[in-house]
């Protein structure tokens, strides 16, 4: 069985706009291990998370290859993407995107509710997952009535309610003060310890410190640290 969950190859992303072309990824190349802690650093505007995008198959290449789970993702059509990215992936962004009309429990549940389990099972993984990242109390509250970091464990929640291969986070931490930024580095680091795969975009170099695997983005390339 192979230790590889994700690979690119030569990943090259352009915009055509009007009067410019714009290339953002050039002949970009990665290799992410089963159970690893992959962070992708690099300046505003480098790319990253397009990069992120495309390796979550939210966005297609212009050109290269992206294989998951030993598959070529974009031989999938968008209706079969969607499918494996609830089934498979979990993503996480800087922004909690929570419904604001659900619970914390009805957010969380509701990806494996789309996935057709039974809606006792969903909600009882995910007042598990609440009570893992120390908001279980939380469950009936609306995400307007919590604090930012506290909507952020339940967007990771949310993530992991159906026990995704890869958890993409792009810039999680960053509207968070320091406090609430350690308290999330602490659960993707028990994801990590737990033999999760997270591939994670920050600017935070203490985050960046506590990857297994560390890249920067640079000139539309990509370089280990």
């Amino acid at each position: 069985m192979s230790s590889i969950i994700l690979e690119a190859f030569d990943l090259c992303k352009t915009y055509f706009l009007e009067n410019e072309t714009i290339d953002v990824l050039r002949n970009t190349t990665l290799t992410v291990k089963k159970g690893s802690f992959v962070v992708i650093t690099g300046p505003s505007g480098s790319g990253k998370s397009t990069l992120l995008n495309i390796l979550g198959s939210l966005d297609r290449p212009t050109s290269g290859k992206v294989m998951f789970d030993s598959v070529d993702i974009f031989s999938h059509d968008d209706r079969q993407l969607s499918e494996i990215r609830n089934q498979k992936m979990g993503f996480v962004f800087q922004f909690h995107h929570l419904l604001a009309e659900f619970t914390c429990l009805e957010n969380v549940a509701m990806p494996a509710l789309v996935d057709g389990s039974e809606p006792d099972k969903a909600y009882e993984k995910a007042q598990e997952l609440l009570e893992k990242f120390g908001i279980g109390n939380k469950r009936q509250r609306l995400p307007d009535e919590i604090s930012g970091g506290e909507r952020q464990r339940v967007a990771i929640a949310r993530a992991m309610v159906n026990d995704p291969l890869v958890v993409f986070a792009d810039e999680p931490t960053g509207n968070l003060d320091e406090e609430n930024t350690n308290k999330l580095l602490q659960v993707f680091l028990s994801l990590k310890d737990e033999g999760r795969t997270v591939v994670l975009v920050t600017h935070s170099l203490d985050i960046a410190r506590k990857g297994t695997d560390v890249y920067n983005l640079k000139e539309k390339r990509l370089y280990a640290v």
